[in-house]
């Protein structure tokens, strides 16, 4: 469903007469065209501001922060399956192989004495936790406000809502903890998460969401991290009209969850599209999160929170791994 760092073109993206390709949603439904202007290209994100950002710092209430972020490491879930690299990790440098090449020529006596280690990594962009660009799905050869591949993807990332153009989010963030309103540790596989299981969570925990919220779904699936082939396979998830009401209806800014795919899986359309990450992307212009960790905030019932997030500035990629943190707020 994704593809590698440097290699961001999207198969969903493609023009309609392109052989082989497999367009996102019907020939009926069309890219949306920002309300900010036809520079725009960051899409929902517009709504925050400097005003809603120092009023959502305000009201923290305590020095306790809540780590969002899942670990990095050498078989963690990823969508391999479909052909995309797996996480790599490889050592440049040891501290007996330095003392022994002394690379940088400053003598064995000193490389006895400051052993140096070096290392680097190999990932694809949709893996571990991270929030998808607006370049990464979209319709008929177009995404979000009307930029189309054939002229603003080239060889090295797209020129348009690529991941560097994500600011950083300061926002309110609310935890929809939908597995323990069913008294649940986590749902069962390919359990359709709809509105109606959305508002149930909410009356539970006694949340409201506002207009501009970050929301996050918590579907428990965080217990298998360590288990990637039970992470991965049919993971419960959003439907599309969920999604349209936590937009539609209550205004918010960005999603996010704790599974690799965000929305149900295997797809609700039997011909197996995409059809929550194309709404959100292409026709609402909604960055989200996926793969987040929400065992600490749903443990410690912390539904409110301050929500900051920062992205890696992977120029023109259709995604990049963020680390978001939660603050209690009052």
């Amino acid at each position: 469903m994704k593809r590698a760092i440097g290699f961001v073109a999207l198969i969903f993206v493609l023009a309609e007469s392109a052989p082989g390709v497999v367009l996102a949603q019907d020939a009926g439904e069309q890219v949306g065209m920002s309300p900010w202007g036809p520079e725009d290209e960051i899409g929902t994100l517009n709504i925050m501001t400097d005003t809603t950002r120092l009023e959502i710092l305000s009201r923290i209430s305590a020095g306790r922060v809540y780590d969002l972020s899942v670990e990095y490491f050498v078989g963690m879930p990823s969508f391999y399956g479909g052909g995309d690299p797996r996480f790599h990790y490889a050592l440049t440098h040891t501290p007996r192989g330095n003392a022994v090449d002394d690379p940088t020529a400053i003598g064995p006596e000193m490389d006895e004495k400051i052993i140096y280690t070096g290392d680097v990594v190999s990932m694809y962009t949709h893996m571990g936790t991270h929030v998808d660009a607006l370049n990464h799905f979209g319709l008929h050869g177009k995404i979000w406000n009307g930029f189309s591949a054939d002229e603003h993807l080239g060889d090295k990332g797209w020129h348009k809502t690529g991941a560097e153009t994500i600011p950083p989010v300061v926002a309110r963030g609310v935890l929809i903890d939908v597995a323990a309103a069913k008294g649940l540790d986590v749902l069962p596989d390919a359990y359709k998460i709809t509105a109606h299981d959305l508002e149930e969570a909410l009356e539970r925990q006694g949340t409201e969401l506002e207009s501009g919220d970050v929301v996050l779904i918590r579907t428990g699936r965080m217990k298998y991290y360590y288990d990637a082939e039970k992470y991965m396979n049919n993971s419960p998830g959003l439907v599309l009209e969920a999604a349209k009401w936590l937009v539609e209806e209550k205004g918010a800014m960005m999603l996010g969850a704790d599974n690799l795919s965000f929305e149900i899986r295997p797809s609700e359309i039997p011909d197996n599209r995409i059809p929550v990450h194309t709404y959100l992307l292409a026709e609402k212009g909604m960055v989200f999160l996926e793969v987040v960790n929400l065992e600490g905030v749903a443990r410690d019932r912390v539904y409110e929170f301050a929500f900051i997030g920062g992205s890696l500035k992977f120029r023109g990629a259709s995604a990049a791994p963020m680390r978001p943190l939660a603050i209690p707020i009052k």
